[in-house]
Formats: structure tokens, sequence, C-alpha cells
């Protein structure tokens, strides 16, 4: 019971400092949404700016300052193996949606998630010029700017709120010819999140997105009653040495798990 309490003890410390610093980041990354920055490509086509290093550099000093025995993960930082060995590690997007946020579009998010043994116990998403802040603590539900949420129910697909790569989604009702899907959303993270609070009924991210566009996400999405996974239905493991993941699907509890059946009996090639 003692070891019980003493981690309770330390988990809302690390929600509080989450809370904090996140804001704190979004902010950041708000002053400097729409002036000149300094941007150039890295890998084959993926944008950075200097506004994603400056948030990149505040979340790690708050967060690694506080907790110093913690891994960390980002997408803006060198990966350091020795988060393998660390029971806890931050997995941190600076500014998930770079492209949206340099074209000067609302849908960019702060991404930050604990996780302890591969799952994400802590989550928050920050998007700031859409006045979005959703927040997770496993067994503890999800908020939305502070107010509890839920993803919707039932087992339907209304393809109006269905978000994701246009192909994949056709593959779920092929007889139905020309789908009309949810608009494009540019930040994977909020995408996903968006079905926490009903406003999507289904999000499918496509190959390649990595721990730092997902654990928050996951954990979001699975404290409102929904289901995020593999569509084979198997759970996303996180801090890994391998941090990429293929096709993934989230949805209410229900719809989640028609979708699964479905993929599970047509696979994809």
């Amino acid at each position: 019971m003692a070891d019980a309490d003493a981690n309770d003890t330390i988990l809302a410390r690390d929600a509080a400092l989450l809370q904090d610093t996140v804001r704190e980041a979004g902010a950041l990354a708000q002053s400097m949404f729409r002036t000149e920055l300094k941007k150039w490509t890295k890998g084959a086509s993926s944008p950075v700016s200097e506004a994603d290093i400056a948030v990149n550099d505040l979340l790690e000093t708050r967060l690694r300052s506080a907790t110093p025995d913690y891994g960390w993960l980002s997408e803006e930082s060198a990966d350091d193996a020795d988060r393998l060995s660390r029971r806890l590690t931050w997995i941190v997007d600076p500014i998930d949606g770079t492209r949206n946020y340099l074209g000067g579009h609302d849908e960019w998010c702060v991404s930050v998630a604990l996780v302890a043994d591969a799952a994400p116990v802590l989550a928050a998403v920050f998007a700031p010029t859409t006045g979005e802040f959703f927040f997770a603590a496993r067994g503890r539900g999800t908020t939305l700017n502070d107010k509890p949420v839920r993803a919707t129910s039932g087992a339907e697909l209304d393809f109006a709120r269905v978000a994701g790569p246009k192909p994949l989604v056709e593959r779920l009702k092929p007889s139905l010819g020309d789908i009309k899907l949810h608009p494009r959303i540019g930040s994977l993270a909020l995408r996903l999140c968006r079905v926490a609070h009903g406003a999507l009924d289904a999000a499918f991210a496509g190959g390649n997105s990595h721990d730092w566009d997902l654990a928050a996400a996951d954990l979001i999405v699975q404290e409102a009653d929904g289901r995020m996974s593999d569509l084979s239905g198997e759970p996303i493991l996180y801090n890994r040495r391998e941090v990429a993941h293929g096709v993934l699907v989230a949805a209410g509890r229900d719809r989640h798990a028609g979708i699964v059946a479905h993929f599970r009996n047509r696979p994809l090639a």
C-alpha cells in the first residue's frame, strides 16, 4: 500500500508538471506562430523550424530538470538509447503538424506523454490556436479544457466523421464508391484526439507514424472509452528501440472492434 501511495503521489506531481509545462510550451509556440522563422528540412522531406527547436528546448529543460531519472524521446532531440533502460520516459512532439504551423494554419499542437513500461500513463495535447487542451491520466479519464469527454458509442460508420488517408478508409466500404471523408487534419495527434470527445467517430494513421505522434493521443483516446491499436487490434508499445509504427486506428470501443474485425478478414496487402 505504501508503494502504491508513493506512486500516486509521484504521478500527481508529474501530472501537474506536465500540464503547466505543456501550457508554457504552447504559449511559446503561439508567440512564434505566423512570424518569420528560420526553417529547413531533415531527412527526405520533414520540415523543421526554429520554433520546433525552441519549444523542444523549453520542454526538455522543464521536464528533465524536474525528473532527472526519466528517459527522453523527442522528435527534435538526438535519440539516446539510455531511455531504453528507464522505467519512465517522456515522449515529446514539440510541434505536431509543423507543415500546418509553417503554413499559418490553425491545426497544430504540442504533444507530450509520460510512458511507463511501454504504455502511456500521463498525456497532454495542447492546440493553442484552436483552444483545445486535452489531458489524460491512466485510470482517471480524459478531459478537454478541464471537462470530462468520451468517444462516441455505437459501431456504425458515418464517413463524414472519419479522418485519415482516403485509400485506406475506402477499404472499409469499397462498394460505396467515392466517399466523403471528414476534411484533412494536418496534425496526427489532433486527428486522433478528436475521437476522444466525439468530433470524429474514427481516425486512421497511415504508415510511418512515430512514438511522438501517438503516445499522448493514445492515452487520451483510451481514457475516453475509446481504443487505439494497429489494424489487428494489437496495442501500441512505446519507448522501444524501433519507434516507427504501421497503420493504426482510433475509435470508440464498439466501433473500433468492428473496424479491427473488418481488417482481420480483409487484411492490407
